[in-house]
């Protein structure tokens, strides 16, 4: 089979799930709360029991990250984000404000388009499903061809578990037959109605420009600033541990260090015992190389790997011990390759005095390709602690948490998400954690609470006109006796002279 006759096959896919799903969702539309919610939990329930077996098979056809990781990913979009938005009406009336006498009624946006990235496949295919379904949407989800094993398999878990709970055939599908023309023919579809886009920047970028309405990812270059004030232990191990979460495949994972000097080399020492090498100036250069092409572009086979799968690949060496690599650096910029976002194991690593420093540091490192998205601080000074949070131009600050976890909702209140919005700032029409809330519009059936006023039922052009006739003619008897006065004062004149 050529190329050509498989995207050919990928588009008539697209077109026969399209339709599907449409249908399904027009079905679903007379769904209650309860069968609704009832269906939800089914999917949520078989994809937390499969979570280990699909963080394995998303690691195993990828190449990415570390399977326990993956499972834990898995829960967070699966037992966890169902526990967040179990109560959240999304059927009929779920909303009635007496005094102003206005009912809210939610409204289902119709068909989703999901893109799934590799680097998260079978996590972000939960919770786009989940979150779809809870709004009485229809989903299609579009695997990455490097992920579309483990993606179908997802899907079909969740599939089965929402029809055997009443959920209407189709409601949920995966493109099985995966090609670029294919998910265009699927985003562009006239039955699509909303586009969820996570992944790289490429990916996001054709997903808002196909004229339907999209919620979409920035690159996160998240800087992480160590105040002297910081609980340094801590902040050590938590660093540490979150770059090397599923070797940091997560665009929330932490970037750079943003050492207080003060406390610099105490940070460095206690990276060091939990498992950082720091790599010297030559070993840095050799990992730049690697990690991006001139752009610079990221490696795409540098992603999610160990610091010693790293080492190998651009021949230096390092300890079997090693969890992450740091790198110091000077600048940030085109000048300086490891300064941009990096989902490997490789952290950055500066230097600065006093926290409005880091903070000018921060923004730097936001403004080369972080911009919107997010930002770890280390501290017990609530004064610079609030600072930061008051400036920064990201839209989701975590204090005293890994970035990886604390963003996406695992170890903080914020709503648990895999679509991490960068708002304006990053080009997005919003900043939050994409949820169910963004899935559903809202209706309002208003009552009158105030009586029109009185010129409103007046005709008005009428009056209009009466006034502006008498206007007309007021000005007209105003200039003839100024006409008037002027010619009988030329006239005296006149005879004066004469």
């Amino acid at each position: 089979m050529t190329d050509f006759d498989f995207d050919l096959q990928s588009i008539q896919e697209a077109r026969d799930l399209a339709s599907r799903s449409f249908d399904a969702q027009r079905l679903f539309l007379k769904a209650s709360q309860v069968e609704v919610d009832q269906i939800c939990s089914a999917m949520a329930n078989a994809a937390f029991d499969a979570a280990e077996d699909l963080g394995w098979l998303a690691s195993e056809e990828t190449g990415f990250g570390v399977p326990e990781h993956k499972k834990l990913k898995n829960i967070l979009c699966s037992k966890l984000l169902w526990e967040a938005i179990k109560d959240i009406p999304t059927v009929g009336v779920i909303n009635h404000d007496k005094r102003n006498r206005i009912y809210e009624i939610a409204w289902p946006i119709g068909v989703i388009a999901a893109l799934i990235p590799s680097t998260n496949p079978t996590s972000t295919s939960i919770y786009k499903t989940l979150i779809s379904v809870k709004a009485r949407n229809s989903i299609i989800i579009a695997p990455h061809p490097a992920a579309s094993k483990c993606t179908q398999e997802t899907v079909r878990i969740l599939a089965d578990a929402g029809e055997k709970a009443g959920m209407p055939k189709g409601l949920v599908s995966c493109m099985t037959r995966v090609s670029l023309a294919g998910t265009q023919e699927l985003m562009k579809h006239k039955h699509t109605a909303l586009i969820l886009a996570t992944g790289g920047a490429d990916m996001v970028r054709a997903a808002h420009s196909v004229g339907k309405p999209a919620y979409g990812v920035g690159p996160g270059n998240v800087p992480v600033y160590v105040d002297r004030s910081a609980d340094l232990k801590r902040a050590a191990k938590y660093i540490v541990a979150s770059k090397a979460f599923d070797y940091s495949v997560i665009c929330a994972t932490e970037q750079a260090v943003i050492a207080d000097r003060p406390i610099a080399g105490q940070l460095e020492e206690l990276m060091k015992a939990e498992g950082a090498y720091f790599v010297d100036e030559a070993q840095a250069k050799a990992i730049a190389t690697l990690l991006f092409t001139p752009g610079p572009l990221i490696n795409p086979k540098t992603v999610g790997k160990s610091p010693q799968q790293l080492a190998q690949m651009c021949g230096i060496t390092v300890p079997s011990s090693a969890r992450i690599l740091v790198a110091k650096l000077l600048s940030v910029g085109k000048n300086e390759p490891l300064s941009a976002e990096k989902l490997t194991t490789v952290l950055g690593w500066y230097e600065v005095d006093g926290w409005e420093a880091g903070c000018e540091k921060c923004i730097e490192l936001i403004h080369y390709g972080g911009r919107g998205h997010s930002l770890v601080i280390h501290a017990t000074d609530d004064n610079i602690i609030m600072r930061f949070g008051l400036e920064k131009p990201v839209f989701r600050i975590v204090v005293n948490t890994f970035g990886t976890l604390g963003t996406t909702g695992l170890t903080t209140g914020i709503t648990p998400s895999m679509t991490l919005g960068p708002g304006g700032e990053g080009g997005a029409i919003t900043g939050d954690n994409i949820t169910v809330r963004h899935l559903f519009n809202v209706k309002r059936l208003a009552y009158e609470i105030t009586p029109p006023p009185e010129a409103a039922f007046s005709p008005g052009l009428m009056k209009r006109q009466q006034h502006t006739a008498h206007s007309s003619v007021g000005t007209d008897v105003s200039d003839d006796e100024q006409i008037n006065d002027i010619v009988r004062r030329v006239l005296a004149e006149l005879g004066k002279t004469g």
